[in-house]
C-alpha cells in the first residue's frame, strides 16, 4: 500500500462536525454528540490533533486532555482513523506528534483506557510506549458491572511514563 501524505494540525471548532462523522465511521468507537466534538476541537484543541489528506479531508483525529488533578499527564480519549488511511501508521504519527506538542508544557505521562479485546488500540499504545522508552501499568478503572450496568466492556487504564520526549 502506498503511503499518503498527511498534514497534522491542531483542530479548530469548525472540525467538530467532521470529527463526529469520522468517529461514526470508525466502529466500534463510542459516538458522542456533535456538541461534544465541537468542544474537543475548541476547548481541548491544544491536547487533540487532526490529520488531513492531500485533498484537505479530515481522515484522523485524536482527542485528549490533561486531567486537572494530573497536569503532567496527557489522557487520550479517542483515536479515530478513516478506513481509507488505515495501515499507513497515521495513528502512531498523530499520537507521537501530539506528545511532542504537549511535552514542553510539562507532560511526562501518557494515559488511555482500552476495552479488553481491542487489539488495535493495545498495539498502537504499546508501540508508542516503546518509542517513548517507557514502562506502563494497567488496571481496570471503569468496571462493566459497577460503572456500565453490564452494558459496556471494562475500561482498562494504561499509564506510561515518565518520559522526556526530547531524549525519547
Amino acid at each position: 500500500m502506498t503511503s499518503t501524505p498527511f498534514t497534522l494540525r491542531r483542530p479548530v471548532d469548525t472540525d467538530g462536525f467532521a470529527v463526529n462523522s469520522l468517529v461514526e465511521r470508525c466502529k466500534p468507537l463510542d459516538t458522542n454528540s456533535v456538541y461534544c466534538n465541537l468542544l474537543q476541537c475548541s476547548d481541548f484543541g491544544d491536547t487533540s490533533i487532526a490529520a488531513e489528506n492531500a485533498e484537505g479531508e479530515l481522515v484522523g483525529f485524536i482527542s485528549g486532555y490533561r486531567p486537572p488533578s494530573r497536569p503532567d499527564t496527557l489522557f487520550i480519549w479517542q483515536v479515530a482513523v478513516d478506513s481509507s488511511t488505515r495501515g499507513q501508521g497515521l495513528a502512531l504519527k498523530m499520537l507521537m506528534g501530539l506528545v511532542e506538542r504537549v511535552a514542553p508544557q510539562g507532560v511526562h505521562w501518557l494515559e488511555t483506557t482500552i476495552s479488553p479485546g481491542n487489539d488495535a488500540s493495545e498495539a498502537l499504545f504499546k508501540k508508542a510506549f516503546r518509542q517513548l522508552g517507557v514502562e506502563y501499568s494497567t488496571r481496570v478503572v471503569f468496571d462493566r458491572a459497577t460503572h456500565f450496568n453490564g452494558l459496556h466492556d471494562d475500561e482498562v487504564l494504561y499509564r506510561a511514563g515518565p518520559f522526556n520526549f526530547q531524549t525519547a
